[in-house]
């Protein structure tokens, strides 16, 4: 879910409000060096993650583990193919002797 321009615009105007035009710049500048941070954390993680978990691990994508993923490519990808027809058998008529194999028993 992302922000549309709509909600960006009213934070932009909220904050213009609570913090005043002299104070914003400062503050855009700390909040954009605090997403880095956080990037930068991020990154190191990952990278240790795959480091312990080893070689046979290397290839993994960790956004394959969320299990928000496994659903949505259940349920969005294409339909199985539809089972093979089973041939439909008639019913027996009166005094007819069912067929009888005395190899498969």
């Amino acid at each position: 879910m992302g922000l549309g321009w709509m909600e960006i615009g009213a934070i932009l105007v909220v904050a213009m409000l609570l913090f005043g035009p002299d104070r914003l710049p400062g503050l855009a500048r700390q909040a954009a060096q605090f997403v880095k941070v956080v990037r930068q954390m991020a990154d190191s993680a990952k990278a240790e993650l795959r480091d312990e978990l080893g070689e046979e691990f290397k290839d993994v994508n960790l956004r394959d583990l969320d299990p928000r993923t496994a659903v949505r490519d259940v349920m969005f990808s294409a339909p199985p193919p539809p089972a093979p027809a089973v041939p439909r058998q008639r019913a027996l008529r009166p005094g007819e002797v069912p067929p009888f194999d005395t190899e498969a028993t």
